[in-house]
């Protein structure tokens, strides 16, 4: 065969073209990838060889996209805070009456951290390992303080009791995410009950909307 032969495409050869991979999709990949890796792990613990492995792409994507493992943590802790708020923002909290933003919050989080497990182990292992040295650079403050703006509002309508906002806050987000995130524990104290079932999870938000909003509303004399 000639060398022109040789260098000479046929138009099937020439149409092949490999496969080009989505750069927000193979982020996406990683970042999921890296979320059960640090939620179980930690950020001390998580191994990059690991996060790559799972999510179908070399090691040195990771360093690409990130620049390091620390810069994907990072990432990674501020990808459920940034996704909350726009759930959050969905909702239209401000535009409701404060009762009804408060039971709207109540079910929306309790919904969320069901269906987000991983995130929660996150945040304990940022706690345990870091003392909260990366959480304080990710924008959680905006959904807590979408959280305390709705008591505020309820107090200044009067259907509030006068409350501490700041700390009722960090008590009705204990009751919206323990539930979810102590779940591996729970589930052994009655093994017949599939706590994770559509149904139980119905019942824990009523039970949470009934117990928060008694402890909340005005109650006149």
């Amino acid at each position: 065969m000639s060398q022109k032969a040789k260098n000479q495409k046929t138009p099937a050869a020439a149409s092949v073209k490999r496969p080009v991979r989505d750069a927000e999709a193979t982020k996406q990949e990683i970042l999921d990838a890296a979320e059960e890796e640090f939620a179980f792990h930690g950020l001390s613990g998580a191994r990059t060889e690991a996060i790559a492995k799972s999510a179908g792409v070399a090691p040195r994507m990771i360093y690409y996209y990130f620049q390091s493992k620390e810069g994907l943590y990072q990432a990674v802790l501020e990808r459920p805070a940034t996704q909350f708020q726009e759930v959050l923002l969905q909702l239209n909290l401000e535009q409701l009456p404060a009762a009804e933003a408060l039971r709207a919050f109540l079910r929306t989080t309790i919904a969320y951290e069901a269906s987000h497990r991983h995130r929660g182990m996150l945040l304990f292992q940022e706690a345990s390992q870091n003392q909260g040295k990366y959480f304080k650079l990710t924008n959680w403050q905006q959904p807590i303080a979408s959280l305390t703006e709705i008591l505020e509002r309820g107090m200044q309508e009067g259907i509030f009791c006068k409350l501490d906002g700041y700390m009722t806050t960090l008590t009705i987000i204990g009751v919206c995410v323990f539930y979810a995130n102590a779940h591996e524990n729970l589930k052994h104290l009655e093994p017949e009950r599939d706590l994770l079932s559509p149904e139980l999870i119905e019942q824990y938000t009523q039970a949470a909307i009934n117990l928060v909003l008694t402890g909340v509303l005005h109650q006149e004399k």
